[in-house]
């Protein structure tokens, strides 16, 4: 399988799985799982050929864990990064560790500034807990900043915090009062 195939294919995925699955008449339940076959019958409505072992090989190969399968392989979700509305997973608040991070970019920066980090068209805000996970998520969108969000002490204020399948940290905000300018 090429590595365009892959990618083309897990980017597809991202689109119908977390954003607009009615782009390909697909529905999700409110964890966000859809049948595997009817992700392909969906696909090829829109001129696309997925395969069960195509897509097995995307969430096997996927280095950011973006989606899971079902044990028995019938079903198929992005495990977060969600702005469906039908989509709420229902995930157990984590005792967050001391510190986490977020990567953006610069021009980002003054609405930061002035309204911490917010989950735009997303459900959560999404933290990483180390640097360099948190500076290649920020290279996506430009010159990058390095922020360093004060978890625990958000959690002892009374925010909650969620933990993905993928160990990516989910949160609804971040308040200016949390967050430390690194880089």
């Amino acid at each position: 399988m090429s590595k365009k195939r892959l990618d083309d294919t897990s980017k597809f995925l991202s689109y119908v799985l977390r954003h607009e699955p009615q782009a390909i008449g697909l529905q999700l339940d409110s964890e966000g799982w859809a049948g595997v076959d009817a992700l392909i019958e969906g696909a090829a409505r829109d001129g696309r050929q997925l395969t069960p072992e195509l897509i097995a090989e995307v969430v096997a190969s996927n280095d950011k864990k973006r989606f899971a399968l079902s044990e028995d392989g019938q079903r198929i979700r992005a495990v977060q990064g969600h702005s469906s509305k039908t989509v709420s997973l229902q995930l157990a608040e984590q005792q967050p560790p001391a510190v986490l991070y977020h990567g953006t970019a610069t021009r980002f920066m003054d609405s930061i500034n002035e309204n911490g980090l917010i989950p735009g068209a997303r459900h959560h805000v999404h933290l990483s807990q180390d640097m360099t996970t948190a500076e290649a998520v920020g290279q996506r969108y430009g010159k990058v900043v390095i922020l360093k969000i004060a978890a625990q002490d958000m959690q002892a204020q009374g925010f909650k915090f969620y933990q993905a399948e993928n160990g990516v940290w989910l949160t609804d905000q971040v308040p200016v009062g949390f967050i430390e300018t690194l880089l």
